[in-house]
């Protein structure tokens, strides 16, 4: 994708920064580097079988080998420097 001078002075104005003329060919081709990359990420993504722009889909994966509650509650309580019971106990702050 081809990046001009105009769209650089364009996106300088948005970011409200001053740019100059050297600098601006700098940012232009910095610009067309990423847009570049992006689209290589775009490209690997839809052979990976990543979801299309605007498609939802779960990315959470199912839990496996959950633990009974409580388990390592004594292990835990434990290792505090107080408890009250089955609870931590702690300074009052209020």
């Amino acid at each position: 994708m081809s990046i001009e001078l105009k769209d650089v002075e364009h996106l300088a104005g948005l970011a409200r920064i001053a740019v100059s003329d050297s600098e601006k060919e700098v940012l232009r081709k910095d610009l067309e580097d990423i847009l570049e990359y992006v689209s290589q990420v775009k490209e690997v993504a839809a052979e990976m079988g990543a979801p299309k722009e605007g498609e939802l889909r779960n990315v959470m994966r199912e839990d496996e080998g959950a633990h009974e509650g409580g388990v390592f509650t004594e292990d835990i309580l434990n290792q505090a420097p107080a408890r009250e019971g089955n609870r931590l106990s702690v300074k009052k702050i209020l």
